[in-house]
């Protein structure tokens, strides 16, 4: 039997933080590849949208309203998820906001909430999908990480932190499920064009030094993170597990 290496058809994907930036990039790569999926996030405007958009591509898609820091409200997230689909064999773990001051103003309140959203987040939701993954023997769980989780940053204290977490997080969950069918990776882009980064974009000085520094000398292009998500979704990948591989236009290559 001829083996489709990059095919996902048949296969449900559920992609936290979805409705915008790189999280929907790899929510509509997943669906070229073939795979229905759950559209999660918390712009209820938006998951319409964008699950619309992924059914108008002929494949399933639903909206579901997910906050990743609140364990009630992925548990019931994934239970509708479940309903609906039956199960999920892919779970991309995206959803991330980001705050930037120098460490010395960083207010409590804005560090706990980058790493709950970026870090404890992807373990509660985890936590509710993995299992069923595990009960038939086959998963692919892809961790949204970042270059700043091993290279630095000034004003990047929690976001920074939260990514070298996810690297971590990655390596852990892969020893524990690598005999049980699922592989855990992460994906570690530079500076795409998302809503995350617009301040960014729009200094002309950041700009610049970011091209600067990125041996390609430019940003990345949402277009390019969909090949990696699709490589870590697939039976291509089946013999990896616990690596972060960084998109990054050479950057972490200094």
């Amino acid at each position: 039997m001829e083996v489709k290496l990059f095919d996902l058809d048949g296969k449900v994907a559920m992609v936290t933080g979805s409705t915008r930036g790189l999280g929907e990039v790899a929510a509509k790569a997943l669906a070229k590849a073939g795979a229905d999926v759950a559209v999660c996030g918390r712009d209820r405007e938006r998951l319409k949208k964008v699950s619309g958009e992924i059914r108008a591509m002929g494949r399933r898609s639903e909206g579901f309203f997910i906050d990743v820091t609140s364990k009630d409200s992925v548990s019931k997230a994934t239970k509708e998820i479940l309903d609906y689909f039956g199960q999920v064999d892919i779970l991309f773990n995206n959803a991330g906001v980001n705050y930037r001051v120098p460490v010395l103003e960083y207010p409590e309140e804005q560090w706990d909430q980058v790493i709950n959203t970026n870090l404890k987040g992807y373990v509660l939701v985890s936590q509710a999908v993995v299992p069923q993954m595990l009960e038939r023997g086959y998963g692919k769980v892809i961790n949204m990480a970042s270059i700043l989780g091993t290279v630095a940053l000034p004003n990047q204290l929690a976001y920074a932190a939260s990514k070298g977490g996810v690297n971590q997080i990655t390596k852990v969950m892969a020893l524990e499920w690598a005999k049980k069918g699922v592989t855990v990776n992460a994906i570690g882009p530079t500076y795409f064009a998302t809503d995350l980064n617009v301040q960014i974009r729009n200094d002309p000085e950041r700009s610049k030094f970011i091209n600067e520094r990125t041996p390609m000398g430019r940003w990345g292009e949402l277009l390019e993170l969909e090949g990696v998500v699709i490589f870590l979704a697939a039976r291509a990948s089946d013999f990896i597990t616990g690596q972060t591989i960084y998109i990054d236009g050479g950057w972490t290559a200094w």
